[in-house]
């Protein structure tokens, strides 16, 4: 089972909809138990960094996330991939949930308008078990005005918005799509579905 994490700042029926289109058993919850006993977790977030961070540790469940990635896969998504860096930097310093070494700032692409909104390609850097059936160039959506600051070692494939975006990140068990995987068509469905087979 998948369990999409509900702290209440993710778009979490858009998730699960893609996963019930892909035939994939998965659960929208807020209960630790459910976390300890699913199979795989899904971390979505929409809005800004310290809200979500506020909401993620007023729910209780940062202890239980952090304990879990370490033993089975955790996808976060857009917001949800940048709050599992060390700190974000949206409106004030933040503390994330330090599962991926590095941090969350403004982008300064050039001549290019804050936020990106639409399909960018991916361009593959590390090898990645979640890209294994996209190709170097697959287009994907994305709506955000802030990214990852990490090492290359950690970043599975940019994108190029005026400067090198991480789109996808990983460290162990842990990966990040800075993209919207349940909104980017055949490829994103493919990667969630990669995902869901860890």
């Amino acid at each position: 089972m998948t369990a999409i994490i509900d702290y209440g700042a993710g778009n979490l029926f858009s998730v699960k909809n893609a996963l019930d289109f892909l035939g994939i058993e998965n659960k929208i919850t807020a209960d630790a138990e459910d976390l300890k006993t699913a199979d795989r977790l899904i971390l979505p977030g929409v809005g800004a960094f310290p809200d979500a961070m506020r909401m993620l540790g007023e729910s209780g469940l940062v202890d239980t996330i952090k304990s879990e990635a370490a033993k089975k896969p955790l996808l976060g998504i857009c917001l949800g991939m940048q709050m599992l860096f060390e700190k974000g930097y949206e409106f004030e310093e933040t503390e994330g949930l330090g599962l991926i070494e590095g941090s969350v700032k403004l982008m300064t692409p050039e001549n290019l308008p804050i936020p990106q909104i639409g399909w960018n390609s991916l361009e593959f850097n590390e090898p990645c078990k979640l890209l294994e059936n996209c190709k170097n160039g697959d287009y994907v959506y994305f709506v955000h005005s802030y990214a990852a600051d990490c090492p290359s070692k950690n970043v599975a494939a940019y994108c190029d918005y005026g400067m090198k975006v991480p789109a996808l990140v990983f460290s162990g068990n842990v990966y990040g799509a800075q993209f919207h995987p349940e909104k980017s068509g055949d490829v994103g469905l493919g990667i969630l579905k990669t995902f869901c087979n860890l």
